[in-house]
């Protein structure tokens, strides 16, 4: 395990910055807004060519959970509930949990993990974010365990394609902190700071900061990058991020950080022949890590509902896994509050070997 150090020299950033330009693969961003009075909100944007089958679940404490890599799985109880954002209903791609813990998993086609001999307790990478969620409180809580290397990541291959998942994982609490785990040659690599703000895919987190001391140097107000690539998302996810007012208002507050997230987002159904990898986004989260509610939005439906986390039976003797049906292409309308709108269900089985 490295603990990695940002890149900050200008000339160096410029160099990263234009190689960087190479298509990316499947597109998100995240960003977290630092408010007033403690205010933190996480949002991300899901993009993908084709629909991802996500579902909005709640799981409570208590959960008997596996990490479904064989035999020799890591095994856990989860101490604190969840809500999720489902993908194919096989893994966990986005959520919070009751403490204030959000996780989400964006792509990076350079990650390559270790090799797995079954020796070892081995977690399926659908599970990657769960495990987090269901074990920790704070960012540091689980950068403290994640060092430790309690497992192996095991990857497998994406529902319909043939090619494995590579991802990383980005991890925000309520006090505004964050951290970066990637899988670099085979090495877990943790960046860990408050300032991580913004992650999007390509390239590795340490190039994304040389990146953004290069567009420190210009300024948004200048000039900002404006294609679909992850290098000029990103570029513009930090600049906004910390740009838009530190509003006490909530209202103020989630319209900001939604109109920065769509600004990222990319168009719906768009194509782009010679890049074929860039993706229209599909839907978009945004977590209130102070008053604990899960906004959803879709990019088919004209709607944002929430989930008040506040409000759900957590507990492990009556806390039930729910589960909300948002429909093919989450088409499915909802409005408000949704917390009544779930209904109980079998949790999913994580996607493994």
């Amino acid at each position: 395990m490295t603990l990695a150090k940002p890149v900050a020299t200008f000339c160096a950033a410029a160099l990263l910055y234009a190689g960087a330009l190479a298509p990316s693969a499947n597109a998100c961003t995240r960003f977290v807004y630092h408010g007033a009075g403690g205010e933190t909100i996480t949002a991300r944007s899901m993009d993908w060519k084709t629909d991802v089958g996500t579902n909005l679940w709640v799981f409570p404490r208590g959960m008997q959970r596996s990490g479904e890599a064989g035999p020799n799985s890591v095994l856990w109880t989860s101490k604190y509930g969840s809500v999720i954002a489902s993908g194919y209903d096989i893994s966990t791609t986005d959520g919070m949990n009751e403490a204030g813990l959000v996780a989400n998993v964006l792509w990076l086609v350079e990650s390559t993990y270790p090799s797995y001999d079954g020796k070892t307790p081995g977690l399926s990478i659908a599970a990657w974010a769960q495990y987090v969620l269901d074990n920790f409180a704070t960012v540091q809580d689980a950068v403290d365990a994640l060092k430790k290397q309690p497992f192996t990541l095991v990857t497998d291959k994406v529902p319909g394609e043939n090619r494995l998942a590579t991802l990383h994982l980005s991890l925000s609490d309520a006090s505004g902190d964050s951290a970066i785990i990637e899988y670099i040659d085979g090495k877990q690599v943790i960046h860990h700071s408050r300032a991580y703000q913004v992650m999007t895919n390509s390239p590795v987190f340490e190039k994304q900061l040389a990146m953004e001391e290069y567009w420190k140097q210009i300024g948004g107000t200048v000039m900002l990058p404006g294609t679909n690539r992850a290098s000029d998302r990103y570029a513009r996810a930090m600049f906004y991020a910390n740009a838009i007012p530190k509003s006490t208002n909530e209202r103020e507050s989630i319209a900001s950080v939604f109109s920065v997230i769509r600004n990222v987002s990319v168009p719906y159904g768009i194509a782009t022949p010679e890049e074929p990898n860039i993706s229209s986004t599909r839907w978009r989260t945004v977590a209130d890590q102070k008053r604990m509610r899960y906004f959803f939005e879709s990019a088919l439906t004209p709607n944002i509902f929430w989930v008040d986390l506040a409000k759900l039976d957590f507990s492990e003797n009556t806390g039930k896994v729910m589960r909300l049906d948002l429909g093919p292409n989450q088409e499915r309308i909802y409005s408000g509050a949704a917390n009544d709108r779930f209904k109980e269900a079998q949790p999913f089985k994580f996607l493994g070997l």
